[in-house]
C-alpha cells in the first residue's frame, strides 16, 4: 500500500516539473521582446504587496483552521493559495522584466547606470529564485491544503529589494539605451 507521504512526494515532483516546463516555456517566449521601462515599471507598482501578504499569513491560516469547519476551510485555503499563486506568478514575471532592464542598463556607456543595472539584474535574478519557490510551495497548498507546510521565502523582502532599484534606475532611463520609452504627445 502507498502511504500519504509517499503519494505527497510524487505530486511535489509532478508539480515541480510542471513549474519547469512552464518556466523554460516563458523564458524562450520572452527572449525577442523588447523593454517598455514605464510599463515595467507600471507592472511593478500595479502588484498589491500587502494583500499578498495577507493571502499567505500563516496567523491568518491558524484563524481559519480554528474557525471554520474542515471542509470549508481546505475551499478557503485553496482559493487563497491560488490567489497567492497568481500574485507570485506576477511578481515573475515582473522579475523578468526587470532583468531584461538590468540588463539593457548594464550596457550603458554611463557607469552609474551601468551599476544600477547590474544591481537590477542581481535582484531581480533573486526575486524570479524566490518566486519560483513560492510557486511551487503555492501549488502544494492548492493540491494539500491540509498540509502543515513551513511559511513562504521572503518573497515580499525580494520584490521590494527590486522595486526600490527598479525605481532608483528609473531616474536615469532617458539615458539608457535599448529601453522603449513611449513617445508624448
Amino acid at each position: 500500500m502507498i502511504s500519504q507521504a509517499m503519494i505527497a512526494a510524487w505530486i511535489f515532483v509532478a508539480v515541480a516539473f510542471f513549474a519547469l516546463g512552464i518556466l523554460v516555456y516563458v523564458a524562450i517566449r520572452s527572449r525577442t521582446r523588447r523593454i517598455d521601462l514605464e510599463k515595467a515599471v507600471q507592472s511593478f507598482r500595479s502588484l498589491d504587496i500587502e494583500a499578498f501578504r495577507n493571502l499567505v499569513d500563516s496567523g491568518e491560516d491558524a484563524f481559519l483552521r480554528d474557525n471554520l469547519p474542515p471542509r470549508k476551510f481546505r475551499e478557503i485555503k485553496r482559493r487563497r493559495a491560488w490567489a497567492a499563486f497568481i500574485y507570485a506568478w506576477e511578481a515573475g514575471r515582473a522579475a523578468a522584466a526587470l532583468a531584461k532592464i538590468g540588463q539593457a542598463a548594464q550596457r550603458s556607456s554611463d557607469p552609474e547606470i551601468a551599476a544600477s543595472g547590474v544591481q537590477v539584474a542581481e535582484n531581480a535574478f533573486r526575486l524570479r529564485l524566490q518566486t519560483i519557490g513560492a510557486c511551487l510551495h503555492l501549488l502544494t497548498e492548492v493540491l494539500l491544503p491540509d498540509l502543515r507546510s513551513p511559511s513562504l521565502p521572503p518573497l515580499v523582502d525580494e520584490y521590494e529589494r527590486a522595486a526600490e532599484t527598479l525605481f532608483r534606475l528609473g531616474r536615469f532611463s532617458s539615458r539608457v539605451q535599448g529601453l522603449a520609452r513611449p513617445k508624448s504627445a
